[in-house]
């Protein structure tokens, strides 16, 4: 009788030990199987540090629009973005943005980002950094330092690039400023040497007040790039931008000005209609020879390669194709 109880005893013992070292492991498993393994990721330096992102992203939720307009340029349609003007898409994005689901303008809808269930999210560092922690929560997040490169005029390229690496797209990178490069190259032989001796201004009203972007900017560097020459007070200046009152209004002025004003909650294109009426602007040059062109605010200040494809296109229709 004891004999068989023993061994009773025995086997419900073999068989528990057996049971918790059957659920240790499915749990090793479960939790295994949560995690990224290494080889499907890579591990890629940004502002914050190191993260490691997926090899082929498909699932990627943008920040802000550059990185919207950039991803776009490398084959990948984001299933989420941020806005900014009017909260809508920019211009030069027409007939490429379906399915994109809008997520706020600056500080994004964390609920939203969420249910949408992204593999990599991408921003700005001076727009993201206090949700940083909050965002790795929902997916590999990568933050680019872009008030560190403002002063410089290839930001915007360097930005392009560091995205082309994130997203493991180099190649394709690669054929777009192959495409770039074509068309500037096509529009400096197009513009020949007639606006050798002659300044291009830029002008944007926007936000209370009107400013120029100078040669250190997404525009400027364009301009330069197709043998532009801006206006002395619009060549350089450390932060890429320069602030007109209508007292030193003359320091817009050029041989031919491009305008850009926001409408809506803005109060852009109400400053310019109020400007106009003005003797200081009719006093302009390039308002006299009518040599002022009003262009989309989304793609002069677009910073990607697809909105420069679209400034490229205007500066070929207003400065060769116009008589």
């Amino acid at each position: 009788m004891f004999s068989r109880r023993f061994i009773y005893l025995l086997l419900l013992s073999v068989l528990a030990c057996f049971a918790v070292w059957a659920c240790g492991k499915n749990a090793n498993q479960i939790t295994a199987s949560s995690k990224p393994l290494l080889e499907e990721c890579r591990v890629v330096q940004h502002t914050m540090g190191e993260t490691c992102v997926p090899r082929h992203p498909q699932r990627l939720v943008a920040l802000d629009v550059t990185t919207l307009g950039n991803a776009i340029a490398l084959g990948i349609q984001p299933i989420g973005t941020t806005l900014e003007y009017n909260n809508q898409f920019p211009t030069y994005l027409k007939g490429k943005t379906a399915d994109i689901t809008p997520l706020g303008t600056t500080q994004p809808n964390l609920e939203r980002i969420m249910l949408l269930q992204p593999d990599i999210i991408i921003g700005w560092k001076h727009n993201h950094e206090t949700i940083y922690s909050q965002l790795t929560n929902v997916s590999s997040t990568v933050l680019y330092d872009w008030l560190d490169g403002i002063n410089e005029r290839n930001n915007w390229k360097q930005y392009f690039n560091f995205m082309a690496n994130v997203l493991n797209r180099q190649e394709i990178g690669q054929q777009v400023w192959q495409h770039y490069n074509q068309r500037t190259k096509q529009l400096k032989i197009a513009l020949g040497d007639r606006y050798q001796n002659k300044t291009i201004s830029f002008v944007n009203f926007c936000c209370g007040g009107m400013s120029s972007e100078t040669e250190n900017s997404f525009v400027g560097s364009i301009l330069s790039d197709v043998g532009l020459q801006r206006p002395p007070s619009q060549r350089y200046n450390p932060a890429g931008v320069i602030s007109f009152s209508e007292e030193n209004l003359a320091m817009a002025d050029g041989d031919v000005m491009f305008v850009v004003a926001y409408s809506g909650k803005d109060t852009g294109e109400r400053d310019l209609n109020a400007l106009q009426q003005k003797p200081l602007w009719q006093n302009l040059k390039a308002v006299q020879q009518n040599r002022v062109h009003y262009v989309d605010p989304t793609i002069w200040r677009g910073r990607t390669p697809l909105a420069a494809d679209a400034v490229i296109d205007d500066l070929f229709k207003y400065l060769v194709n116009m008589p």
